[in-house]
Order: structure tokens, then sequence, then C-alpha cells
């Protein structure tokens, strides 16, 4: 079964999760035709393995600390800090700390 998004004008808790953190996994917040937002949780030491998206995306990092690479590049982001990037580029992210992030992508067509 497929987890509900929200809807247009429905408030979604983006706040930090605490301690709730290492209980809590990866969702799609919402999806629409041009951009899906997701909250990415990483336990401390797991990463996702190297990957890209066809559309520009952005990673903000919510809690915790979080490592992007790209371009054989390492981009460390804290809680507060965002990262664009272009499309199809590879990347990876790995948790170095039990970390929460939202990530928008935009959907190319």
């Amino acid at each position: 079964m497929a987890l509900p998004h929200a809807h247009p004008g429905q408030p979604i808790d983006i706040r930090p999760m605490g301690s709730r953190l290492s209980n809590e996994k990866t969702i799609a917040l919402f999806k629409s035709e041009q951009l899906e937002v997701i909250r990415l949780v990483l336990q401390a030491g797991k990463s996702l393995p190297p990957h890209s998206v066809t559309g520009e995306i952005t990673i903000q990092c919510v809690e915790g600390r979080i490592d992007v690479t790209f371009d054989t590049k390492s981009h460390l982001l804290e809680a507060g800090q965002m990262l664009f990037l272009s499309r199809g580029v590879q990347h990876t992210v790995a948790a170095l700390e039990d970390s929460s992030a939202l990530v928008s992508i935009v959907l190319a067509k």
C-alpha cells in the first residue's frame, strides 16, 4: 500500500525529529506533476548508493550532518544548509550522524 502524500494546502511538519529520529524512515511528503519532496532519514554510517535523477534537486539538511559527494568532491551539510545539484549529476549521500534532510526533485518530462 502506498503512503499517502500531502494534498495542496495541507501543512507538513518538517521540524527536526530530535529523539524520534532513530526510529523514523524516509518518506515522500508530496509529489505533483513537476515536483517531488522527500524527507530523507539516514542513520549514522548509512548512505545512498551513487545515483542521479533526471531533474534538478536540492538537499536541505534539517538535522545532523550529511556528506554529499559528486564530481569527486565531498560537500558537508549541517542543519540549516542546502545544496543544489544540476540534473543528471551522479552523487552519493552519507550520514555522518543520525540525520534528516528535505530533498526536492524537479520532475523532468
